[in-house]
């Protein structure tokens, strides 16, 4: 499962990390979203210890989705060094996440 990170612990659990992370920023109400989440678990579980994969709820979490100006969800981030370099709005097939985070491997 993906790590449910929130505005009190986004600092530490993205900016912070030595691995790349992949943020998933969605909402429950939001459909599209529903179908990404079971491809960022899987995601989570294939790249365990390799990898941070997280989701941040942005109804309960609004202030680093605005900071990163995510305006649409879900919008999927890729984090390195604390710095963006990989962003994803709307749903994509599982490749374009995984070979997003291989790239930074």
């Amino acid at each position: 499962m993906a790590i449910a990170i929130t505005d009190a612990t986004f600092d530490e659990v993205v900016l912070k990390s030595d691995k790349p992370v992949l943020v998933d920023f969605w909402a429950a109400w939001c459909g599209p979203c529903r179908m990404v989440a079971p491809i960022i678990d899987q995601i989570s579980e294939e790249y365990a210890g390799k990898a941070v994969i997280g989701k941040v709820d942005v109804d309960a979490n609004q202030e680093f989705a605005a900071k990163y100006g995510v305006r649409n969800i879900p919008t999927v981030l890729v984090f390195q060094n604390g710095e963006v370099v990989g962003r994803q709005v709307g749903v994509a097939p599982k490749n374009t996440y995984t070979e997003a985070i291989d790239a930074l491997l």
